[in-house]
């Protein structure tokens, strides 16, 4: 039996997933099989018998996988009758069936394959379609890499035509003169086509050269399906996993381990060829150190300077816990969006957002505030900050043993509030309006409302603390990229991590540089 699958598909380390068709979608495996063993059967019993030929029946599990599965029709053929001793001349594609070619004897196989399929239908593997349609509600973009020239066929026949933003099958490989599996041309194809590198897309394939190709192509992932008696094979090919279906295999935009670290440039640049930058950035810890009073993290020149040369050639947008307020002073550049209140609060040139149920709960948000100011009067270093849509308490310089203290003063608050609900981050309790609303809707709403959900926009989310987590999650389903920003490792829907607000500055003028040279 087939292990089943030991990792996850995740928004947070891939972008793209590209299926081989036949033996992973569909199980017209079978009938190529059917349709090779006729063809080879009928020709080897034909054929006069000359000296070192081998004229035994084709074995259509042996055979087929060694020599035609997954490989361009021709290549198929010159592979299996080389190794029985037979030597035929290449001919033209447009050999008629009956030619004693290469390519003649290709075409009476695909004239029987056709044939079959017209007769039986096609097949669909359940978990296939299904892992498809999950791929693509966590933001996934897909992709058929396939040898056969009947991609299109097969895609409709199985009512399948919807599920991939991309072919590249037998028929555009000629066109573009891409050499087949295993090669990896076809699959750099489709992931150039996707807008998606190598290394953050995976290949699901059932073939042996198809594996190779995907490894030769340097794939983030390949997993290898097993649909009988292949799992070594799979594994010898380069298959970082094998699975007998694709039913176990999850999809997740969740973090599953921390993101490596960004250290340098050069990966992110690439992930913008032929896209342009949109820039989400977090402030306190982002922009700024983290520092023990909040009205002490002030933003250094050179970050200003950073963020306003950004701004002239990319969309710009701070989304902060603060007050908006308080964070466009903070920043001070007009050229520039601003959310605050972790998105309910949005101000830009010619934009502007005001959560109506934020303003609803502005009389619960007082009443807490002044509450908790006065449970929290006699605990040094406790601080309640009101904003405009939440009441944030400090409790950074705090004792130990009086957080506890802090904490049940914040969740009594929030019992007496059924309007607001509890939050919080880095050393901060925080009461918000109990609304579906946080940094990962802002960022979904300046968007749409900019007019940035196209694919030739990448948005990119720079952020710290929890609150960024949201953000990291919107745009992995989005094919938008999260980048932590934290000293150590630390688990995160975020795609990469940068070490601190120094490294944002760097990140920052790399862009901008990079979006000035493309203009």
């Amino acid at each position: 039996m087939s292990e089943p699958a030991p990792a996850t598909l995740s928004r947070t380390r891939l972008d793209a997933v590209l299926f081989d068709l036949d033996g992973v979608v569909t199980r017209t495996a079978q009938v190529h099989a059917a349709a090779w063993k006729d063809l080879f059967d009928a020709y080897l019993r034909e054929r006069a018998p000359h000296e070192g030929e081998d004229h035994s029946p084709f074995d259509d599990q042996r055979d087929y996988r060694r020599y035609v599965d997954g490989k361009p029709r021709v290549k198929g053929v010159k592979h299996f009758l080389a190794a029985r001793g037979i030597d035929l001349p290449l001919g033209e594609p447009s050999d008629p069936p009956e030619e004693e070619t290469l390519w003649g004897l290709g075409n009476r196989k695909n004239q029987r394959f056709r044939s079959t399929l017209s007769e039986q239908g096609v097949a669909r593997y359940d978990c296939a379609v299904d892992l498809l349609h999950r791929l693509r509600e966590t933001g996934f973009r897909t992709a058929v890499v396939t040898a056969s020239k009947n991609c299109d066929l097969i895609l409709e026949e199985a009512g399948l035509a919807d599920l991939f933003d991309a072919r590249v099958d037998g028929v555009e490989a000629e066109r573009l003169e891409l050499a087949g599996k295993p090669d990896a041309d076809t699959f750099l194809e489709a992931a150039a086509r996707l807008h998606c590198e190598p290394a953050r897309t995976a290949v699901l394939e059932d073939a042996v050269a198809g594996v190779r190709a995907a490894r030769r192509g340097a794939f983030g992932l390949v997993v290898g399906v097993d649909r009988g008696g292949a799992r070594d094979s799979l594994r010898e090919a380069g298959a970082d996993l094998v699975v007998g279906d694709l039913c176990g295999v999850k999809v997740t935009a969740e973090a599953t381990d921390p993101p490596p670290l960004l250290a340098e440039s050069g990966p992110l640049l690439r992930r913008l060829a032929e896209r342009r930058p949109a820039l989400f950035l977090d402030y306190d810890g982002t922009l700024t150190p983290i520092v023990e009073r909040p009205e002490d993290a002030l933003l250094a020149p050179a970050m200003r300077a950073a963020l306003r040369a950004a701004a002239e050639v990319m969309p710009v947008a701070i989304i902060s816990g603060r007050d908006l307020d308080d964070v466009q002073a903070l920043v001070d550049l007009r050229e520039i969006i601003y959310a605050g209140s972790h998105g309910f609060d949005i101000r830009g040139p010619d934009i502007a957002l005001e959560q109506p149920e934020g303003v609803d709960a502005l009389d619960d948000l007082t009443r807490a505030a002044d509450t908790l100011e006065a449970r929290l009067a006699d605990i040094d270093g406790a601080q309640v900050e009101r904003k405009r849509f939440a009441v944030a308490v400090h409790y950074r310089r705090v004792a130990d043993d009086q957080v506890a203290r802090v904490e049940d003063a914040v969740t009594a608050a929030a019992d007496r509030a059924p309007n607001l609900r509890r939050t919080g981050g880095k050393k901060i309790f925080e009461l918000r309006p109990d609304i579906d609303w946080d940094k990962g809707r802002a960022v979904t709403w300046l968007l749409e409302k900019l007019g940035l959900e196209g694919p030739d926009v990448l948005p990119i989310y720079v952020g710290d603390d929890d609150t960024d987590e949201d953000a990291f999650r919107a745009l992995a389903k989005q094919g938008g990229i999260g980048i932590l920003v934290a000293a150590q490792d630390q688990p995160s829907a975020a795609a990469w991590r940068l070490a601190d607000p120094d490294a944002v500055r760097e990140l920052l003028a790399s862009l901008t540089a990079a979006e000035a040279d493309a203009r």
